[in-house]
């Protein structure tokens, strides 16, 4: 059975059942909702725990099913957990977690406990967490989008009493916070605890966040285009300073930025020649955001505009590998910002 990380407490509230499976790529989420399963667990005697990492081909998955199969002298109840931190059980775990899936039953001995990565559609599918899925509950946690990252901070704030302004002054103070520490959540619930440890519960006004608060930001270069597309011009400037500043390689940067025009010009000719829009996204992998993005995007993307970003993306490639274009920076990260802009400009035009 499948929930959203934003359900287990309720779902906990009815019931602990025998076997959970936590994926996602969120550590602070992650560790927050294994948290909440051990607390209750412990509430019903749950007092025994083992622990086990499988790190690499040669572990031994005997152990855990031997765990499994033992009992304390001390206490009769206990929780085993497996962490899988590659997401790939290898052949020997894809049938031991079957197994275990298969004698998973309502929390009466033994909780399992599965920590996994984020997986694609094919690890999904595959016998072993199918397994675990239909025996158990799997919780899947995705990552804090930036869109959402201010409401986050606001309703952590809340937890430890204390809270922005309010209006248009509040809103301001939460979207400096959530630039500070954008693709970086376990250290904004950081900065979010030292609020708490500076500042009594009440009101917190911006030189107060503004003078706590540290730039942990991390950018995620998959996200760039996103924020492009998007409009975010101080978004993507940041974003370009910071994995520059971060060692990001420049040649990363520019294929991400030219793939997403490639696709853009792909999408475009497909709808030319009478493809659907959304045949069109699916046969070139697009989804989530980035498809309402091209649904709003490319009906303002013409022949000429996308003809004129591939020979930018083709200037910035050269660039980025040393060469000189007449009428562009030589410096690669000012190339990229450029083909960032005239990207944006296109997609908001």
């Amino acid at each position: 059975m499948q929930i959203a990380l934003a359900q287990l407490e309720a779902h906990l509230q009815r019931g602990l059942r025998g076997l959970y499976t936590l994926h996602g790529d969120e550590p602070l989420q992650q560790m927050e909702a294994a948290d909440a399963i051990r607390a209750v667990a412990r509430e019903q005697g749950f007092t025994e725990r083992s622990a086990f990492t499988v790190a690499g081909a040669h572990f031994d998955w005997g152990e855990v099913m031997a765990a499994g199969g033992s009992m304390s002298l001390f206490a009769d109840k206990q929780i085993i957990e497996i962490r899988i931190p590659s997401g790939k059980p290898g052949k020997d775990g894809s049938v031991v977690l079957q197994q275990i899936a298969e004698q998973a039953r309502d929390a009466d001995s033994t909780l399992t406990l599965v920590t996994l990565p984020r997986l694609d559609r094919q690890a999904q599918s595959a016998a072993w967490f199918t397994a675990l899925d239909a025996n158990g509950v799997a919780v899947k946690i995705d990552p804090i989008e930036r869109g959402a990252l201010p409401q986050w901070i606001a309703q952590r704030l809340q937890r430890q009493g204390q809270r922005v302004q309010a209006g248009e002054a509040g809103q301001r103070t939460l979207q400096f916070f959530a630039d500070q520490v954008e693709g970086n959540l376990l250290a904004a619930h950081q900065e979010v605890q030292k609020l708490g440890l500076l500042h009594p519960p009440g009101e917190l006004n911006f030189e107060q966040v503004e003078a706590a608060v540290q730039n942990v930001a991390r950018y995620d270069v998959f996200k760039l285009t996103e924020a492009v597309l998007g409009g975010q011009t101080a978004r993507v400037q940041r974003m370009l300073d910071g994995l520059q500043a971060e060692g990001e390689a420049a040649v990363l940067v520019h294929f991400t930025l030219a793939e997403e025009i490639r696709a853009l010009k792909r999408v475009r000719d497909a709808l030319q020649q009478g493809t659907p829009l959304p045949v069109a996204l699916r046969e070139q992998r697009v989804w989530g955001l980035r498809e309402r993005l091209y649904e709003r995007v490319l009906p303002r993307l013409g022949d000429v505009t996308l003809s004129n970003l591939v020979s930018a993306a083709h200037a910035t490639d050269g660039i980025v590998k040393g060469l000189r274009r007449p009428d562009w920076p030589a410096d690669p990260w000012q190339a990229l910002q450029r083909l960032a802009w005239m990207l944006g400009q296109a997609a908001s035009h």
